[in-house]
């Protein structure tokens, strides 16, 4: 089982594309819709291939044996 990582967001939602590039898994936009367009992205254990999928706080995205919770910045 992947070890979980944090990824802060400052504002919700966030769209699926937009997290997988600030997670830093994916090199820029392009790179993001193909993976989720190709079915390799899941989101809180289902397939996802919308880009525009919206996030929110506690969600958990699994990419590349990766396992990426949604967190909110502490203010």
């Amino acid at each position: 089982m992947p070890t979980p990582t944090s990824i802060v967001i400052k504002n919700e939602p966030i769209r699926l594309s937009q997290f997988l590039k600030l997670a830093n898994v994916v090199q820029d936009g392009l790179e993001a819709k193909i993976r989720i367009t190709e079915g390799e992205v899941q989101v809180n254990g289902r397939l996802e291939t919308r880009r525009g999928r919206k996030l929110y706080i506690s969600d958990v995205v699994q990419f590349n044996d990766q396992e990426l919770h949604v967190t909110q910045e502490d203010k």
